[in-house]
């Protein structure tokens, strides 16, 4: 007895990508992979014309629309289909986006084929699906308030992070090493860590750094 079908649309830049999603798709019963997409608006027409009752979206696409832009499109239409964010990336701030976007779930690229599989039936339940450490690092970014940096401050932590000294930093600046300090002191308390490692890690983590 032959069960309902599940429309997929791929969207992602690279071919070889979607030639493997499409391979691995397609080869389990009850899956059509109608379209695929190299770009955010070609995910837009693609959306109209072939009616995919679930989109997988990498969320960077190159030039155009990103992949939160395009699910935030896609969510706007009549009766959308369900997006799965499917990437590489997992800063706090691209996890986000994609959830205010509208998406159904957020899974890695290393994810376990299974995990995916499962992950595109659920979506078409209705359920919303998140790779474990995305669903947690989501729920703590929740919990915590919210840290902004001050133009200077992040341009500070930028250079830091390109390997440069405070005193390399202040004459890039023009200002005095201790002004430099001065602010990494302040970094260092919003970001709560106690090292230039950990404030590069922590605002990349945060998004505050691309």
């Amino acid at each position: 007895m032959t069960g309902p079908r599940l429309r997929l649309l791929l969207v992602d830049d690279h071919p070889v990508v979607r030639a493997g999603l499409r391979a691995l798709l397609s080869s389990h019963e009850g899956l059509d992979v109608v379209a695929e997409a190299a770009s955010g608006e070609q995910a837009l027409e693609l959306v109209e014309t072939t009616r995919p009752d679930v989109v997988l979206m990498d969320l960077r696409l190159g030039a155009g629309m990103d992949g939160a832009q395009s699910t935030e499109a896609i969510m706007a239409r009549p009766d959308p289909p369900r997006v799965v964010v499917l990437t590489t990336y997992d800063t706090d701030a691209d996890i986000l986006r994609a959830v205010e976007a509208g998406a159904a779930g957020y899974l890695l690229k290393d994810s376990d084929p299974q995990v995916l599989l499962d992950a595109v039936w659920a979506a078409s339940r209705g359920e919303t699906v998140l790779n474990p450490d995305v669903a947690q690092r989501l729920y703590r970014r929740i919990r915590e308030p919210r840290v902004d940096l001050s133009a200077r401050e992040t341009e500070i932590v930028r250079l830091v992070a390109d390997g440069l000294s405070n005193r390399a930093i202040a004459k890039q600046l023009f200002v005095t090493e201790a002004t430099v300090k001065s602010h990494l002191v302040h970094v260092f308390s919003k970001l709560g860590v106690d090292s230039r490692t950990a404030a590069v890690a922590a605002a990349r983590e945060r998004g505050l750094l691309r």
